[in-house]
């Protein structure tokens, strides 16, 4: 984790050094705890971990005996601060990612059916066969239901020009050839 995200989520904590008489031939005596009205850190629960933190600044006391330590010991104690507050923020983005991961998982399935083999084409096909030919008979009864609609309703067809003619229905008509004559006299000027 970067130290600018670090630093975002700062916890402050103070760490209690008691001197013994005979410090630094005599190990110093330390307690971790919140500052009075601090918010509570979000990754930190110093009840359950103040007794790891303190036990793991024990060896560096041990190496640091007869020497001033506690500028050691406040860098150790960061150090370990900082790393199970990393481990902890990983663990739970761990999970967001692992549940995030078997959503998409879960919306990827639904894209990949059954694989295609030569049987089950051949299910598919007479499938697709039985259900195009149950359309195409819905489609000729409703055309055939619709024509014998349409029969019903014309009961006298209209004859065409041609069909008057043949049968005869037509009136002789005059034919006065001298109309176009009289046409072309009154063009005349």
């Amino acid at each position: 984790m970067s130290r600018s995200r670090m630093a975002k989520m700062s916890t402050t904590l103070l760490l209690t050094i008691t001197y013994p008489p005979s410090y630094p031939n005599q190990p110093p005596l330390l307690d971790i705890s919140l500052p009075p009205n601090a918010p509570k850190p979000p990754h930190l629960d110093l009840s359950n971990d103040r007794d790891p933190l303190l036990s793991s600044l024990n060896t560096v006391i041990e190496e640091n005996l007869g020497m001033a330590m506690v500028f050691t010991l406040v860098t150790v104690l960061r150090e370990n601060i900082e790393s199970l507050i990393l481990e902890r923020v990983a663990s739970i983005q761990a999970s967001k990612d692992k549940v995030a991961e078997e959503a998409e998982a879960q919306e990827n399935a639904k894209f990949h059916g059954e694989k295609v083999t030569r049987e089950s084409f051949l299910r598919w096909r007479e499938g697709f066969r039985r259900e195009m030919e149950a359309l195409e008979e819905e489609e000729r009864v409703k055309r055939e239901a619709l024509e014998m609609k349409g029969r019903g309703a014309k009961k006298e067809d209209k004859l065409t020009g041609r069909d008057l003619w043949e049968k005869g229905l037509v009136g002789k008509v005059e034919e006065e050839e001298d109309v176009g004559e009289d046409v072309l006299e009154g063009l005349k000027v």
